[in-house]
């Protein structure tokens, strides 16, 4: 019987479990779900898990899978459950809390080990594969995610359906490594991190800051083009406005905050919206200004747990490229599809042409905000806007932001793994606390709608995904350093700087590298660099007024005319707009 890959994994992860309880029978149990490309398991135990105990592991799985032990349920109540787990702390917290009197619970067993599980499993262990999986690495994690609490050990495995499946993730992983934004941020000269000073913060070099502003600058000419306005909001502001938004109830734990000597506390902004939503409540609007488009490249701030800091991909400054659309509701329909296509385009022209696309619906949290009849329109309305216009899009339960749901797009990059970047959030919630209106054809006032979106999202992770996936082999109108010139010897660096002035008067940024140094040492480290091309030139390039190119990933150089080099370069360079 083939079952799907989530439910294998679920089921390994009691392996798993299952193995570690026989090898350290004091280990208390926490849980461990099936994620994308695995599973993870969280255990607490005096003894500290190392890559020397992964292989004993591995292998105390493989021996309980080829004995074919069954996945066996039971249902039984809750004063039965205590009983069952008198032993497990971890379990025992959850079943104190647990408030369904009368309701029973169901636990799964599978040899001695014993779990309470929802389920399903499979049948058998027979029906999982003894090589498809491997131990990638173990980590720290506090219990419920809350730093208060003890830190256990969470185990995370790679596991597949096949021994070839898992050998094609681990190749694909094993790339990854070597594209790691972290290491080709140091190859290419881009950034760097101060971890003692300002954790999960980019200190950007010349390169990495060129690269910064080429996204935002772009971003920003599009913008232009398609009518938004681009306003900047304070980047501390006090305490009562992310109480007005709601946003302190619900993010009040990573927000930096502060009190001054008036006794007032303010916060470093961790998001631009409110900021846009006062600029908005500016003077009188009219059904005639909208729909308003108001853009911010807002640099927030947001504490993230250091365990999840990861290069540029997840830090704890970042820039958005965000904008709030004021409309009419009747007007909504219109925006949504033309930022939908709007995010499309701009991803295809970075190379990300497979998107998807999931409406995210209410969550369940406390802190959501509004009535369930304005977020029944605002869902309603969103789902009308993807199903009228025939765009394909998957259900995220219950992943709303707290004032409304959202349709979020995710690309995959060359490597096939997913990102969720650009969002269109739709808010009917916030205008209300904010009491923002415009005049109405009738005279009247009205509530307007508010569209928060992002396209490339966080500008630094976005910078990581491109370099991740495409190795640091930058188009070249987004290369910081799209040509370097190298002369052969100190005579031609004459030459060499008349090349580069040509090109800077053209547009087109570059540099001679004059280092005391062979030209075949410059090369090679200037490739190192991802430097996209290197113009070489000699005595023969100064005679006839060309360049010899060595072009990244290219092995045949080519000699031109430097009056073509420039031409071709001129255009090379240009944003595609």
């Amino acid at each position: 019987m083939s079952y799907p890959i989530e439910l294998i994994r679920h089921s390994l992860a009691h392996v798993m479990a299952a193995a570690v309880q026989k090898l350290h029978p004091d280990v208390k149990f926490a849980g461990g779900p099936a994620i994308e490309n695995g599973f993870y398991y969280d255990f607490d135990t005096d003894y500290r898990f190392s890559e020397e105990d992964f292989e004993k592991i591995e292998k105390e799985m493989r021996e309980m899978i080829k004995s074919n032990g069954r996945f066996e349920q039971r249902i039984v109540d809750l004063d039965e459950a205590k009983k069952i787990f008198a032993d497990q702390p971890y379990k025992m917290e959850w079943l104190n809390e647990y408030d369904a009197a009368g309701e029973k619970l169901s636990i799964y067993t599978f040899r001695d080990f014993t779990d309470l599980c929802r389920g399903p499993h499979v049948e058998s262990s027979k029906d999982l594969p003894r090589d498809g999986f491997k131990i990638r690495t173990v980590a720290g994690a506090y219990w419920k995610g809350d730093s208060k609490n003890k830190m256990l050990q969470r185990i995370y495995v790679d596991a597949f359906e096949s021994k070839e499946a898992l050998d094609a993730h681990l190749k694909m992983m094993e790339e990854a490594a070597a594209r790691d934004n972290r290491k080709l941020g140091k190859d290419m000269d881009l950034f760097h991190f101060e971890p003692e000073y300002a954790p999960g913060a980019v200190f950007w070099h010349d390169k990495g800051f060129k690269m910064y502003r080429k996204l935002i600058e772009y971003i920003r000419a599009r913008q232009e083009r398609a009518g938004y306005q681009e306003i900047s909001t304070p980047s501390v502001m006090d305490r009562s406005l992310w109480e007005r938004s709601g946003h302190w109830a619900k993010y009040g734990a990573h927000n930096y905050s502060g009190t001054t000597q008036d006794g007032k506390t303010f916060c470093v902004k961790p998001m631009s919206c409110p900021g846009g939503m006062l600029v908005f409540g500016q003077g009188i609007k009219s059904y005639k200004d909208l729909p308003m488009y108001l853009a911010e490249f807002g640099k927030v701030n947001r504490y993230e747990a250091a365990g999840g800091l990861s290069g540029i991909l997840r830090v704890r400054e970042f820039t958005q490229d965000d904008a709030h659309i004021f409309c009419t509701e009747e007007q909504l329909e219109n925006e949504v599809v033309k930022i939908l296509r709007f995010i499309k385009d701009i991803y295809g022209k970075f190379g990300f042409d497979k998107i998807t696309m999931k409406l995210a619906t209410r969550p369940l949290s406390e802190f959501r905000i509004g009535s369930d009849e304005v977020w029944d329109r605002a869902e309603g309305a969103l789902k009308h806007a993807l199903d009228a216009n025939g765009i394909e899009y998957e259900i995220a339960e219950n992943d709303a932001a707290f004032y409304g749901p959202k349709i979020d797009n995710y690309l995959r990059d060359s490597m096939g793994r997913v990102w969720q970047c650009g969002t269109v959030q739709l808010d009917m919630n916030l205008p209300e606390r904010f009491d923002l209106s415009y005049i109405g054809e009738d005279g009247e006032r009205h509530r307007p709608v508010m569209l928060h979106r992002a396209m490339l999202g966080s500008i630094e992770r976005f910078m990581g995904i491109l370099l991740e996936s495409t190795g640091g082999n930058l188009p070249l109108w987004l290369s910081p350093e799209p040509v370097v010139v190298v002369p052969v010897s100190e005579k031609y660096k004459d030459y060499a700087e008349s090349v580069v002035n040509e090109l800077r008067n053209a547009g087109v940024y570059s540099r001679a590298d004059l280092r005391d140094e062979k030209v075949n040492y410059k090369v090679r480290d200037l490739s190192l660099a991802k430097t996209p091309i290197i113009a070489v030139v000699g005595e023969k390039e100064s005679n006839d007024k060309t360049v010899t190119l060595r072009k990244l990933g290219v092995e045949k150089q080519e000699v031109v005319s430097l009056a073509d080099f420039v031409a071709q370069m001129r255009d090379a360079v240009k944003m595609p707009l």
